[in-house]
């Protein structure tokens, strides 16, 4: 749904989704990958990914929970969005550690070449959730441009909810039954 927001309150909107997609674009992404083809020189600061990760993760919960009270409540709308994900997000990197460290305990501590294609395999889910993710909060980051919400941000925070000024996507309006989009 489209609603009309203030110029100070649509860049208000954008910054959570802007943080998140720094911590998965920058960090996950090309940090990461950054200081793993750079081999044992750099290998050592490959703490800064999830120290990074967190910092952003605790500004994104803490400013949801900021903005539930404090914020308009179409930017407390966009707050929540991005801390859904997060929360996603953290769920399957604590999935994938729980995998990684069940591959090692059944290792015995001696990771052998069959242990680690098996740890290979843990992360694919991560790196489809990340990609996943990017394009979900790309969307979320346009929509926060364009003052529009999901309509289950209504349903789920109806307390203080705008009227909308359209109820659909404006190319969804001119959709025939049966047709796909």
């Amino acid at each position: 749904m489209t609603y009309d927001i203030s110029p100070q309150d649509l860049k208000k909107a954008r910054v959570p989704h802007e943080v998140f997609l720094t911590n998965l674009i920058f960090n996950h992404v090309l940090v990461f990958v950054a200081l793993l083809s750079a081999g044992s020189p750099l290998i050592q600061y490959i703490m800064i990914v999830p120290i990074f990760s967190f910092v952003s993760m605790a500004y994104l919960f803490w400013g949801a929970r900021r903005a539930k009270n404090n914020a308009p409540w179409y930017v407390s709308g966009h707050w929540q969005i991005a801390a859904r994900r997060s929360g996603f997000f953290v769920l399957m990197l604590s999935a994938m550690c729980v995998a990684l460290g069940i591959i090692y305990w059944v290792s015995g501590g001696d990771m052998k070449p069959q242990h680690w294609a098996f740890s290979g395999v843990a992360f694919l889910p991560i790196m489809v959730t990340v990609l996943g993710l990017i394009v979900f909060e790309s969307e979320s980051l346009h929509q926060a441009k364009k003052s529009m919400l999901p309509n289950w941000i209504v349903e789920r925070f109806p307390e203080n909810a705008l009227t909308p000024i359209e109820e659909d996507l404006p190319e969804m309006s001119n959709a025939k039954p049966g047709q796909v989009l």
